[in-house]
């Protein structure tokens, strides 16, 4: 057993149980309503986008051999901003089928940008790194047709789309959480099931298929439910930054690079990250509340070039 994972385990844990309570909580019913209605379900939505981006982050490193490789890097993030900003825009009706129509869009987009690079993985005519760069071209067309949208819309959609863009984890009730569980619950279990041939695969392709893996299929599996559980994670709560890039490499740096650790503590580290980082957005301006997408990305960004250093040296 790895020495430092107990530590880490109840590191985690503590600042699960603690966060709903950090906070002036008020009296009565109405301190009743804020913690169940208000900040249980913010909780548990941060453990689900948490644990599933770094579940995913590092799933997607062993993947591609990279450790720079993030959820967005085959274009979820940016299928899913163009899916939003284009409801947003166009002005479609509020919901659709009992769902926001903005998560819907948003969804489809991501899972429809994502399901495109899968295709070119699944065909077994590129490489993994002709794969990546189908994820950067995919981003950038994204991107594009983003900024056009933008140069069209209105004030008020634009304002709306600049909110959704930075991250946010606020529910009020739980019908976001469970709209969103059935898909990032499929991603991890399918993530979980393939951990032997992913690590297989660490060693190299030929290697892993003298080991009985079928490595066509493990990338295929690794990138479709993968990309599943991030498009329904952004969806519900717009793009959070570096959470999929930064925990797993932090997690590899604590315990090792074996996946039979590395994936079950990215998880667990993840959720336990980004509801620190929720906790710190919801009280570091009184009386506001500042988007938890913007401390994760002030965190991560030196976190990140701390790391790049230390990998160099």
């Amino acid at each position: 057993m790895n020495r430092r994972a107990p530590a880490v385990a109840l590191v985690c844990v503590v600042a699960l149980v603690v966060a709903p309570f950090v906070g002036a909580l008020p009296a009565g019913e109405t301190g009743d309503f804020v913690l169940w209605q208000l900040r249980i379900p913010r909780l548990l939505t941060g453990v689900l986008v948490g644990g599933t981006l770094s579940l995913v982050g590092a799933a997607f490193q062993a993947l591609f051999a990279n450790p720079l490789t993030a959820p967005s890097t085959i274009g979820t993030t940016a299928g899913a901003t163009l899916g939003a900003l284009a409801a947003l825009v166009l002005g479609i009706a509020a919901s659709a089928s009992g769902l926001p129509t903005v998560t819907l869009a948003a969804f489809i987009g991501g899972a429809a940008a994502s399901f495109a690079v899968a295709a070119l993985a699944v065909s077994g005519r590129a490489r993994m790194n002709d794969v990546l760069l189908g994820g950067i071209a995919v981003t950038l067309a994204a991107s594009a047709l983003a900024s056009m949208l933008q140069a069209f819309a209105g004030d008020r959609a634009l304002f709306r789309a600049t909110q959704w863009s930075l991250g946010h984890l606020p529910q009020v009730g739980y019908s976001g959480i469970l709209t969103m569980l059935p898909f990032v619950a499929i991603g991890s279990i399918a993530i979980f099931g393939s951990r032997r041939g992913l690590q297989a695969l660490v060693g190299g392709a030929e290697r892993a298929q003298t080991q009985g893996v079928h490595v066509r299929r493990l990338r295929t599996v690794i990138l479709a439910f993968g990309s599943l559980g991030v498009s329904a994670c952004v969806a519900v709560c717009g793009p959070i930054a570096f959470v999929g890039l930064l925990v797993p490499n932090l997690v590899r740096l604590v315990m090792g690079a074996s996946l039979r650790w590395l994936l079950p503590f990215s998880w667990l580290v993840g959720a336990a990250f980004l509801v620190t980082c929720d906790v710190v957005a919801r009280l570091a301006l009184p009386g506001r509340e500042m988007p938890v997408g913007v401390i994760t990305a002030g965190l991560g960004a030196p976190a990140l070039m701390l790391l790049v250093l230390r990998r160099r040296e």
